[in-house]
């Protein structure tokens, strides 16, 4: 059977009180419609339409893709009308799930199950037990058990507000049926509202016997409505998170402390202090220890490789048995080999760092490549931009840089040798040899330190 999903994120989320639609407001790092548009994907569905509207072409363009049909919803007349905008565009689908843009945590899991319960009727809910469920749509069954309609909240007699079953809106259903039902919706109620949940009653009538399914737990069918909402989704998540890393046999200081806002693959005996952010695609080796306020982006991590207190590794990849930082910079395009010492308050740029080097404090080096085990002082620079253009540096195998040496790329420095400290090196220093540049010392005899004029 062709699918066709269709995702409904045309709402204004006032409570958000925010100038950014609401499916864009992140979770994870992901704008919330964004999640629901990933686990819609993992269906393989044959097409995907969503239906947007406040914010104009804000949502759109900010998660345009090539698998995707935009629809806008100019008026905002109840959720039946925005499935009404968007059923032309699912021209070949034979069953339509609909899914709502602020409920990011729906998972695969129990969207499959919702359209397996297809095989069996035209019309398949996703409902949830609430302890609470006031303003919620309550589900109404009858004394076989069967769903006969869903009541509102302020329509619904006392007896009724008693049923803990609500309706969570999320639904499948053969398309042909859901062309005819939409065809009898009216507006007929005080909102002037055409309301999906209306076509319950309808399938009823039509001697439909619904289906209903409970997902594994209510977050998943959460919608996120406040910032509130959106803080307790985002701590959900990331114990889920914390969960499937500790499972794998990473050690977190603090489970409830940690950031993953992409995909984190960990090995064996991996530990992670508190706080560490994880950002776009990272992988940690076996024996990999990261400490507190860690942002790791995009990177992969060697064997046995310490990162120490406060440091940023993003788009690159360190070897087995480094040791970064503490208050390192690992900026993008770096390539860091193993054994490699890269210390406090050093920052690497677009650089390779061979097997065995040292750079252990206070230092900045860019567009350069460093041979094995070189030994870089506190306060080398490489100077690599010219204000309009950036120059490589070259470092030779086992080459000494003293402290405070600024190396004015382009420029090469040969195996084995040697910068003296406090040296601004211009031109080739040659292999085995001791290369420095500095103005004659002059003492000052008969000098007197100013002091300060005593006050009037």
């Amino acid at each position: 059977m062709h699918l066709g999903v269709l995702v409904l994120a045309a709402g204004e989320g006032t409570r958000m009180r925010s100038n950014l639609p609401k499916v864009l407001h992140r979770l994870a790092g992901k704008p919330l419609l964004g999640h629901v548009l990933d686990t819609a994907r993992s269906i393989n569905p044959d097409e995907i339409t969503i239906v947007y509207g406040h914010g104009g072409d804000q949502v759109p363009s900010s998660l345009a893709a090539a698998d995707l049909a935009w629809v806008e919803q100019r008026e905002r007349l109840g959720t039946g009308h925005a499935v009404m905008q968007a059923l032309p565009s699912l021209q070949k689908v034979e069953q339509v799930l609909i899914l709502y843009g602020d409920v990011p945590l729906i998972s695969h899991s129990t969207l499959s199950g919702l359209l397996s319960c297809l095989v069996k009727s035209d019309l398949a809910l996703l409902t949830v037990d609430l302890p609470d469920p006031t303003g919620y749509g309550r589900i109404v069954r009858d004394g076989k058990d069967r769903i006969t309609r869903i009541v509102e909240q302020k329509d619904a007699s006392l007896g009724e507000q008693e049923i803990t079953e609500i309706n969570t809106g999320i639904m499948a259903v053969n398309r042909s049926r859901l062309d005819g039902w939409l065809a009898r919706l009216d507006n007929d109620n005080a909102q002037k509202e055409y309301y999906l949940t209306d076509i319950i009653a309808m399938a009823v009538e039509d001697g439909i016997h619904i289906q209903a399914i409970h997902p594994d737990s209510e977050e998943e069918v959460m919608g996120v409505n406040d910032r509130k909402q959106l803080a307790y989704l985002e701590r959900f998540y990331q114990r889920q998170c914390a969960d499937v890393l500790m499972r794998n046999g990473a050690s977190l200081a603090d489970p409830a402390r940690i950031d993953v806002r992409g995909r984190l693959t960990t090995g064996k005996d991996v530990f992670l202090d508190c706080n560490v952010i994880v950002e776009g695609k990272v992988s940690l080796a076996d024996g990999v220890s990261i400490g507190p306020n860690v942002l790791l982006k995009n990177c992969s991590i060697g064997e046995g490789t310490e990162v120490f207190a406060n440091s940023v590794v993003e788009d690159a990849a360190i070897g087995r048995a480094c040791r970064i930082g503490p208050f390192a910079r690992v900026r993008p395009e770096s390539q860091i080999a193993d054994h490699v010492h890269l210390g406090n308050f050093v920052e690497i740029k677009k650089s390779q760092v061979a097997e065995g080097s040292k750079i252990n404090h206070l230092s900045y080096i860019g567009d350069s490549s460093i041979g094995k085990q070189v030994n870089i002082g506190a306060g080398t620079i490489t100077c690599n931009y010219d204000g309009a253009n950036k120059y490589r540096t070259i470092i030779g195998d086992r080459a000494f840089i003293g402290s405070d040496t600024q190396l004015v790329a382009p420029v090469s420095v040969g195996e084995g040798a040697t910068i003296g400290a406090g040296s601004t090196i211009t031109r080739d220093a040659p292999p085995e040899k001791l290369t420095l540049s500095r103005s004659k010392q002059v003492n000052i005899e008969g000098w007197q330190r100013p002091v300060k004029k005593p006050k009037q």
